[in-house]
């Protein structure tokens, strides 16, 4: 079987079926717009991933997953030299610092968050080379990649859903005239909250609050859901203004800071 073609018409999460059906051995790799993404599988099951440069050296890996302090990585990082992560893996299991087992499931957790991130990838290219494995330095997984293609599926479905709902990235939004006063935001909704005005496009808050197109219309579709705002046309195109982060944790300021936001946009 031969895979090559253009991501617009494979999903990733098809590919991932084609490779796991076929019981394929040899690497997935995929030119995304800005980087590259090598996906290397043994028998169709996910052994190792990578996307462009990222250091993926088993300390670092162990470090984001605080698995290793700040002075245990600093400290690993010196002692281990040119050992391969195999190498490195043994020394750290004898030291106490990780057990096999929790490195294997760190790996796999990380290898899947790299395969997630190439779940929205529409351009750019893919093929599968049967002659290239993971590299030798690097410690391989072994696992079944069902739920990764279940999962990228449902990201797929809910991507195209959200594109009905909120199809253009150039409309305004605004308050509801008569909003629930019990909603509680995230973090990432009170900085999109904080832009709301007929003046500002959804594509200027996305900007603004360094979102992509996918997370703005997630969060302002959520926003839709609960009666706080409603999508209006375009308005003067006015570049947004700089506020100031949301300050405090306390619900009565944020339900009070909600209602002088509402207030403040109806008079305009």
């Amino acid at each position: 079987m031969t895979l090559r073609g253009n991501l617009r018409d494979f999903t990733i999460p098809e590919l991932l079926t084609l490779v796991n059906l076929a019981q394929k051995t040899g690497t997935l790799i995929v030119d995304g717009p800005s980087e590259q993404a090598y996906v290397s599988f043994r028998k169709g099951k996910l052994a190792y991933a990578r996307i462009g440069l990222e250091d993926d050296g088993l300390a670092n890996v162990l470090y984001k997953a605080n698995k290793l302090n700040a002075n245990q990585y600093q400290s690993v990082l010196k002692s281990a030299g040119p050992m391969t992560d195999k190498e490195l893996g043994i020394l750290l299991i004898n030291a106490g610092y990780v057990s096999q087992e929790e490195i294997l499931i760190i790996l796999q957790s990380y290898y899947s968050d790299v395969v997630r991130r190439l779940f929205p990838l529409v351009d750019g290219s893919f093929r599968f080379d049967n002659d290239l494995l993971s590299p030798d330095d690097r410690i391989n997984v072994k696992l079944d990649v069902e739920n990764l293609i279940i999962e990228g599926t449902r990201h797929l479905r809910e991507e195209a859903q959200l594109r009905d709902e909120i199809p253009s990235l150039d409309m305004t939004l605004k308050f509801t005239e008569h909003p629930l006063t019990n909603i509680r935001l995230s973090v990432q909704e009170w900085r999109v909250v904080k832009y709301v005005d007929p003046k500002n496009s959804i594509k200027q808050i996305a900007s603004a609050t360094k979102l992509n197109d996918m997370e703005i219309r997630r969060i302002v579709n959520g926003l839709i859901q609960a009666g706080l705002v409603q999508m209006v046309h375009p308005g003067t195109g006015t570049l947004l203004a700089n506020p100031k982060m949301f300050p405090t944790q306390d619900k009565k300021e944020q339900r009070g800071l909600i209602q002088r936001l509402i207030h403040r946009i109806q008079k305009l």
